[in-house]
């Protein structure tokens, strides 16, 4: 039969491997220990009647020891699921506890109290988002720098290949036959937007003709001229006093901008002209009955 004050004296005063002293106190290791200090009162091999709570992937259970179970070290501890519920808990271990010692069930009521608390807040914890603080190691850091200083030196390599490239096709170098080049895809690359460059050139140049159209504006000085020059036309025909009135009614239809004739901009247009060489002007000639045109140059 066990005693449990040699047990003690034994643990105590000689070697207890859960036994841990720091300046703070002397504490103990072992998982069943109710308090978690080393003392007389709360060490759970010197005392033959013991309870204490333990926690199971967050759930309470309330373990007990008997001496009656002191044979059989397989059966030695009883528990009893708590439920999650702490008032209920609470009654549990007062039904279960209740010709015990009055220290073991205040001490069980505390430590259930503190580790519902405990669950609590890890509940919250687990809620709250946090930032994850994660290191990285040197020598990851040093390689990774290493990888990008290479990936950067081979992509400059490559812009220059384009860009001689692009120089030498310009310049003619290879003539038709190209042959022995860097890359395929590249020298495709470039043979395109060579080719839309040359589309772009083409696309300007004809705008700029465009451009270059002008009309000018008619003055009307030479109007006898033009007369004379309308009167032989019809001069041979056999037609009647009638007919030559009708050729009196002909009109001269001239191309020329809007504006009139007295505008500032039309004499000083008509300035310019008379400096430069006599243009030439085109006159469309209608004739009512034949339905005919006749081109003169003057």
């Amino acid at each position: 039969m066990q005693n449990d004050e040699v047990i003690w004296q034994v643990l105590r005063h000689k070697h207890c491997s859960f036994m841990s002293k720091i300046t703070a106190g002397i504490f103990c290791r072992n998982p069943y220990n109710l308090t978690g200090v080393c003392n007389r009162s709360s060490c759970p091999l010197a005392n033959s009647r013991y309870a204490t709570i333990r926690d199971h992937d967050g759930v309470f259970y309330l373990y007990m020891k008997t001496i009656e179970r002191a044979h059989m070290p397989n059966k030695l501890w009883e528990r009893i699921k708590l439920p999650r519920n702490y008032e209920k808990a609470l009654e549990i271990i007062d039904k279960n506890l209740m010709y015990w010692p009055k220290f073991l069930v205040h001490k069980a009521k505390q430590r259930l109290t503190k580790m519902t608390q405990m669950r609590i807040r890890m509940r919250k914890l687990a809620l709250k988002t946090r930032e994850k603080i994660m290191t990285t190691p040197r020598k990851e850091m040093k390689r990774e720098s290493r990888r990008e200083e290479k990936a950067l030196t081979a992509a400059a390599l490559e812009r220059n290949i384009e860009k001689e490239l692009v120089e030498r096709v310009q310049k003619g170098t290879y003539g038709d036959d190209i042959y022995n080049y860097y890359k395929e895809e590249m020298y495709a690359k470039v043979l395109e937007q060579i080719e839309s460059e040359g589309k772009e050139v083409e696309f300007e140049k004809e705008v700029e003709d465009e451009d270059e159209i002008e009309y000018v504006e008619w003055d009307g000085a030479d109007e006898e001229d033009m007369e004379d020059y309308i009167a032989p036309s019809n001069e041979g025909s056999d037609q009647d006093d009638d007919e030559s009135d009708d050729d009196e009614s002909e009109k001269v239809v001239v191309d020329r901008k809007r504006g009139r004739a007295d505008s500032k901009y039309s004499l000083k247009k008509q300035e310019k002209d008379a400096k430069k060489k006599k243009g030439r002007v085109l006159v469309e000639v209608e004739h009512d009955e034949a339905d005919r045109r006749q081109k003169a140059i003057i």
